[in-house]
């Protein structure tokens, strides 16, 4: 073999085949091999959007608060409020959607509407089964369907409630 001064056939005078100077292939001097910078998606991991059922979530306890003294807006309206709020608020959790604010939003406006409503359907059935409301039904059976009667039935139910 002959002596070759500046080195073997396809030797690198900088080191070995493929040596970086810097550092190994691929390295990043902010981090781990394939590390992203801050603020940036990771590969793999979905990106996260928005949060479609906080939204309905947040809408429907608005309207069933609106609503709430009626049967189906705040009974109704506050459930779904209540389910779909808690749905997605397992997924902002998880990270796979935004609107973490807005579905505790909807599960709170949806069960302040199903308590409003409750309590008003409770204070409803309390003054339809009174001492009142059973004289007043006594009163319009017996009276039928002559008109004087009926007002007069009217009229002593009513003094009967402001004399309460």
């Amino acid at each position: 073999m002959t002596n070759d001064p500046q080195g073997s056939y396809g030797s690198n005078p900088q080191g070995s085949y493929g040596s970086n100077p810097q550092g190994s292939y691929g390295s990043n001097p902010q981090g781990s091999y394939g590390a992203m910078p801050p603020g940036q998606p990771q590969p793999g991991r979905p990106v996260v959007g928005g949060n479609g059922m906080a939204t309905a979530a947040l809408v429907l306890g608005i309207l069933a608060l609106i609503t709430s003294w009626t049967v189906i807006g705040g009974v109704f309206l506050g459930l779904l409020a209540v389910i779909l709020g808690f749905l997605g608020l397992r997924k902002a959790r998880r990270g796979l959607a935004t609107g973490r604010g807005r579905a505790i939003a909807g599960i709170i406006l949806g069960l302040l509407s199903i308590a409003i409503a409750v309590a008003l359907i409770a204070v409803g059935v309390s003054i339809l089964n009174s001492e009142e409301a059973q004289n007043l039904q006594d009163c319009l059976r017996d009276a039928g369907t002559n008109q004087s009667e009926v007002q007069q039935c009217e009229d002593e139910f009513r003094d009967q409630i402001e004399g309460s």
